[in-house]
């Protein structure tokens, strides 16, 4: 069982708000990282720290013992996967392949599949799904929840990378297991930060003095991440983007058909994802998942 250590060669595709920190903390840590971003000025940003950039896939993958992907949606994960010039087709004999998009379940499974049928069983790949969740400051601060689907060996050998990206790192189980549990995260998180407005718009309404107020609740039985982090934002307006509406849009939808496949519904995470479809018709595709609180002052 390989173990990765020190020094690997890795490539990084996908340098986003998430992408880039995560990338930055590998390379920090002593690895060799080629990032390859569809857009080229972000990867270029990470020049600074030592890290490579490339104009394909093709050249990012070379001699790379480890692929990691963080993209948008599963569509630009089954492209970056799956295209003739993508990770399968040039992807070295024997590397891992760590796909940190929330993504389907099913596609998940798909690409763990593909890598053991005859076109690509000889290439050896360890293919994984580990997608995160923490945001951009656990992106930055290496405090990430990494829950990953993968076979045993497979896991143990990427936990020494893993721990340099996260804090708390779950093996669920195989294939398609870390999708399910990222799932899971995104409904409670759905209902958690709808409560945080709510309870917001409420005390704003009340003419209460609302930084009190989440003083008082938020070391109760009221406490969430989402209470500590992207309340106090709602009450300032402050709608940067950790997290893009558009992206909790693609999570909530993808938990949503999963349930409805086995014909059932999650009625509150209907309810905030009908809330958050609102705000991206209103033009908040690109801010972040606080900005909910703007539901409440229209």
């Amino acid at each position: 069982m390989m173990i990765c250590e020190e020094h690997m060669n890795i490539a990084w595709i996908g340098a986003g708000v998430m992408g880039s920190s995560m990338a930055r903390r590998l390379a920090e840590a002593g690895h060799a990282v080629c990032v390859y971003n569809r857009n080229p000025q972000k990867a270029e940003a990470l020049r600074s720290c030592g890290i490579k950039t490339a104009q394909s896939i093709k050249e990012c993958v070379q001699d790379a013992q480890a692929v990691f992907t963080i993209v948008g949606y599963p569509a630009d994960v089954e492209q970056v996967y799956l295209n003739p010039e993508g990770i399968f087709y040039h992807a070295e004999k024997g590397a891992f392949l760590v796909d940190m998009t929330t993504s389907s379940p099913l596609l998940a499974k798909r690409l763990y599949d593909t890598a053991h049928t005859p076109e690509f069983s000889e290439k050896n790949f360890r293919v994984v799904d580990a997608p995160v969740s923490g945001g951009d400051t656990g992106a930055r601060n290496g405090t990430l929840s990494i829950m990953v689907g993968a076979d045993e060996d497979d896991y143990r050998s990427l936990l020494p990378l893993f721990q340099i990206m996260g804090k708390t790192i779950t093996r669920i189980g195989g294939a398609g297991s870390g999708q399910h549990c990222k799932a899971c995260n995104q409904i409670a998180i759905a209902g958690t930060l709808a409560g945080c407005a709510e309870a917001v718009a409420y005390a704003l309404e009340n003419g209460l003095d609302a930084p009190v107020i989440l003083g008082a609740i938020s070391k109760g039985a009221a406490s969430s991440w989402q209470m500590d982090n992207n309340a106090p934002k709602m009450l300032k307006n402050d709608y940067a983007p950790g997290f893009f509406v558009k992206h909790f849009i693609k999570d909530m939808k993808i938990a949503q058909s999963v349930m409805a496949e086995r014909g059932k519904k999650l009625p509150v995470l209907d309810t905030v994802l009908a809330e958050f479809e609102e705000l991206e018709k209103r033009g908040f595709a690109e801010k972040g998942t606080q900005s909910i609180i703007a539901r409440y002052k229209s």
